[in-house]
């Protein structure tokens, strides 16, 4: 009876031990094609981007526009100013050049150069609700 009982321990041991062994191969499979695979850090986004919206007539087409543009002296103007803002702040000896205004479906947009602390850029002025105050819509720095 003993022997009986020793031969299927031996083969259950030996059944389990390439059971392990089996799972172990399993797993370093999978670890070793995870680290074969090259999966993409950041989802890919195929769409076109709009265009830029067009550049009001007279700014120069090397001229880059800008959310903010700080001054040397310590001034600054931003997307959003009021027209009565700027004029105050820079005053009307820093306008250089011929205002342009020109109609959009929005209504009209007033661009004016200036030349301020020796800093050449344009604002460009547009109402944002009908009837109201203009503000600035973009800024060009030649």
């Amino acid at each position: 009876m003993e022997a009986t009982h020793v031969r299927y321990e031996s083969f259950l041991e030996w059944a389990v031990a390439v059971a392990f062994s089996v799972a172990t191969i399993a797993v370093g499979t999978l670890v070793v094609r995870e680290f074969r695979t090259v999966s993409a850090g950041t989802r890919v986004i195929a769409r076109e981007t709009p265009p830029p919206p067009d550049a009001p007539p007279g700014v120069p087409s090397r001229a880059v526009s800008v959310p903010v543009l700080l001054l040397s002296d310590g001034k600054d103007v931003r997307v959003g100013d009021s027209l009565a803002a700027i004029a105050a702040r820079l005053g009307r000896q820093a306008e250089s050049g011929v205002q342009s205004i020109d109609e959009t479906p929005q209504g009209e947009r007033l661009t004016r150069f200036y030349d301020y602390a020796g800093t050449r850029f344009a604002l460009v002025f547009e109402s944002f609700e009908a009837g109201g105050e203009r503000r600035v819509a973009a800024i060009y720095l030649e």
